[in-house]
């Protein structure tokens, strides 16, 4: 009987994998709109696996011969159910309709939710654009970046900032891409509002780590933000009117299934009342994002996408600025195979500033450029290997600043900083494995490159070196160049090369659990050269070289990933550390400096910290709540035994660096005419430097200040709410609308943006004075589709 069960088994065995596979692959869109759909579950229960879409919707997935039960289902979205009998490699495209009312689908549920645990990726969080615009902001404009600083890990420096920080790095440490094109600015009016317009984006992501080997560049995360195609059904259009800015967004198809475009505008205009208050300032934005998709046939698409925005900020005749990006990128997606996916990519990006000054008579312009050519392939080897793997080149051009009077009685001589060029290279791989039922595994490799280019002026410095320590005073000193020399622009003054080694493992320990880990290397080789505890438009991108070298940091986490009932839970712990970060010498000068590296040192930095987020994804109420308890500091120590370096060799506090944070975030939909939205905020107060005496010298009064970043302002924290009603939600007329209230700060806490001391004349004593951006502040939009 043993040898007769043990035959049985071996030919079972034989037969199973004897069975022949065939590849089931398409493409899910939105029926309504043909728009492609982003990580859409394609689920075949009875063989409990999946996969998901790509960035562009494909999906390609092998298996046994056989008849299955497909099930495609996405959050948004009525789960669409599919037989298909598998006796060849099939192509099956899906159009998924909107789902007003989320179907209890248990079993799909469970299913989805073991894929989602099974996946070897983590530090990762997505956002809808329906999700965005549910989170109640400043001045009622719905805001990406806003958004992504209400999950764990994630901050900003206040109110009135921009940028952000990802677990205690810098802000230009964030790589962010809009179709794959560098952003080099992500807000608009200082930190106000952000430059990506919510009707146009279809899917953002944010890795904090186990960044993929296909992103690189930027040593702290990735921010991947994708805009809709545009409609391919139908003309359609939205916006909306708000106190302060509107937008509009216009799609339709060009051939109908075939072509598409897509337009939207934005603009601020609150500066159009201001002379009503004999108010001279002025402070606009606008941007327009453009889309152009072709579908050639089956198996080739192309895209052409643009971005270009503006600030405009003005102080009545004395000072004047604007900046802002643009972006065009050129794609061709096409299938080689129902295996294997590519698109390739011809991607310009500029960022460009503009100063002038009218009271003394002259402009100021700097900017970045880059050129980047990247192609990436995805191989759908099996059920259980996907691989992933490509290249990319990127020429930059850096002006750090071009200096030419404004009036021919200024005095002012035209001055030109040395314009800077580098290219940076990159291969990569990457391969996702299902070793077995229970353990997953991600692992890449990037090889990235830099080199800095000739020039027309390079500084020469005695021992090579620029910065020079002065023993009796404590104090660093610009160092005397001895000579300057010119290069050929195809001559390589430097270059780097790095080995970015990425894995990230998931061990599932039940239907409902898992464990998981995580490493990555990343290399940056351009720096944002700033002393502000937020990036500035006056802020300079500097390319690693001769007195610079690249950043580079190793991270390693380690998370609890938890599904139950309606609820989420995922929980990690990371540790990362960062070699190279560049530190300013005290009282230096950044504006206009033809020589920085006169003035940074070299240090370290790191960051470690536990994140929880708690989600709710089903149900009238939906939202999550979100906890950071980490820390983030930065050491310079001296070069030599004799100097004192930055804080005297000692860690000190990043400027970002903020213990504790915690956000609430819930949205609540009472009936289908009215939902309601809230958000509550708290954050420890961010590092500051204050004064701790003074003296007078030649009848000049010296502050003397305390170690750099030793205390910190108050607490920051406040509560948004918002409602939204829709006056007629089941109007069978194509224009829909809907109504937005929201209050910012709804308890008008008085954050402090600032905190400077000055003399008090009337009474003759020192004073402290809060800076405060916002109080109170309530809003009402209006917004329409038709």
């Amino acid at each position: 009987m043993k040898n007769l069960l043990l035959l049985g088994c071996l030919l079972f065995t034989a037969l199973v994998f004897s069975q022949e596979r065939f590849t089931l692959s398409g493409v899910v869109s939105e029926a309504a709109t043909g728009e492609t759909l982003i990580g859409v579950n394609v689920i075949i229960p009875s063989l409990q696996t999946g996969t998901i879409t790509n960035e562009y919707g494909f999906y390609s997935i092998t298996l046994p011969e056989g008849t299955y039960e497909v099930y495609y289902s996405n959050l948004g979205f009525t789960t669409v159910q599919k037989t298909i009998m598998l006796n060849e490699n099939t192509v099956e495209n899906v159009g998924m309709d909107e789902d007003t009312q989320q179907l209890d689908e248990v079993v799909i549920k469970a299913d989805v939710e073991a894929l989602n645990i099974r996946k070897p990726e983590m530090s990762v969080n997505r956002l809808t654009a329906g999700t965005i615009k549910k989170i109640p902001v400043v001045l009622g404009e719905k805001d990406v970046i806003k958004a992504i600083t209400l999950l764990p890990g994630v901050t900003n420096a206040g109110e009135g900032a921009s940028g952000f920080n990802v677990r205690g790095g810098a802000a230009d440490q964030n790589l962010i891409l809009l179709d794959e094109a560098t952003l080099y600015n992500s807000s608009h009016l200082f930190g106000f509002f952000s430059v990506f317009n919510p009707d146009a984006i279809k899917d953002l992501t944010l890795y904090k780590g186990g960044i993929p080997a296909r992103y690189g560049g930027r040593i702290s995360s990735v921010l991947d933000i994708y805009q809709k195609d545009g409609n391919l059904k139908r003309f359609e259009a939205n916006g909306g009117v708000g106190l302060v800015a509107s937008r509009l967004l216009l799609e339709a198809p060009i051939k109908k299934d075939t072509a598409s475009f897509l337009v939207g505008g934005r603009s601020s205009y609150a500066h159009l009342f201001l002379p009503l208050f004999d108010n001279d300032n002025i402070a606009y934005f606008y941007d327009l994002n453009t889309k152009i998709s072709y579908n050639l046939n089956q198996n080739n698409k192309l895209f052409l996408s643009g971005y270009f925005g503006r600030d405009v900020f003005e102080i009545a005749d004395s000072f004047s600025n604007n900046f802002g990006n643009a972006t065009i990128n050129l794609r061709w997606n096409h299938l080689f195979s129902d295996k294997l996916f590519s698109n390739l990519s011809l991607i310009y990006s500029d960022y460009y500033y503009g100063l002038e000054l009218g009271f003394v008579e002259f402009d100021f312009d700097s900017g970045i450029q880059n050129f980047n050519l990247k192609y990436d392939l995805t191989n759908y080897v099996s059920d259980n290997l996907k691989l992933q793997y490509g290249f990319n080149g990127i020429y930059y051009k850096f002006n750090p600043g071009e200096i030419n009077p404004t009036t021919p009685t200024s005095g002012i001589n035209p001055f030109k900083l040395t314009q800077k060029y580098a290219t940076e290279n990159a291969v990569y791989a990457d391969a996702e494995i299902e070793i077995t039922d229970n353990l997953s595994v991600q692992a890449g490799l990037r090889v990235s490159t830099f080199a800095r280019l000739g020039q027309d002026e390079l500084n020469v410095y005695e021992n090579n070196n620029p910065i020079l320590y002065d023993e009796a005073l404590d104090i660093y000193q610009k160092a005397t160049p001895i000579d300057t020399v010119s290069f050929n622009r195809s001559e390589v003054l430097e270059s780097f090369v790095n080995l970015e080694p990425r894995v990230a493992v998931a061990y599932q320990l039940n239907e409902t659990s898992s464990l998981k880990a995580s490493y990555n290397r990343t290399a940056q080789y351009i720096h944002l050269i700033s002393n502000t505890t937020s990036p500035t438009p006056f802020d300079i991108y500097a390319p690693s070289g001769t007195f610079i070298e690249p950043q580079t940091a190793n991270q390693v986490a380690f998370g609890y990933f938890k599904k139950f009932e309606a609820f989420s839970l995922e929980a990690e712990t990371f540790y990362k550390k960062i070699n190279n970060r560049l530190d300013y010498v005290d009282d230096a000068d950044l504006i206009a400096n033809n020589a920085v590296e006169q003035i940074l040192l070299k240090g370290e930095a790191r960051a470690y910290g536990l994140e929880l987020l708690l989600r709710k994804t089903t149900g009238k109420l939906q939202g999550w709540i979100a906890y950071t308890l980490s820390k983030s500091e930065q050491r310079t120590p001296g070069r030599t035994p004799e100097e004192i370096g930055i804080n005297s060799g000692q860690w000190y506090n990043t400027a970002w660096d903020k213990p504790h944070d915690i956000s609430i975030t819930a949205q609540y939909e009472l009936n289908n005419k009215w939902s309601f939205g809230a958000n509550a905020i708290y954050q420890t107060g961010r590092p500051s430097t204050f004064p701790t005496g003074q003296y007078e010298y030649n009848n000049l009064v010296i502050p003397v200040y305390e170690a750099r970043n030793s205390s910190r302002l108050s607490a920051f924290h406040h509560v948004d709410v918002s409602a939204t009603w829709t006056p007629k939600p089941n109007n069978p007329k194509r224009w829909k609308s809907e109504w937005v209230f929201s209050v910012y700060n709804i308890y008008n806490r008085k954050n402090a943006a600032s905190l400077s001391f000055r003399e008090n004349t009337d009474i003759g004593q020192n004073e402290a004075v809060r800076l405060s951006i916002f109080g109170i502040i309530p809003s009402i939009t209006y917004n329409f589709k038709f």
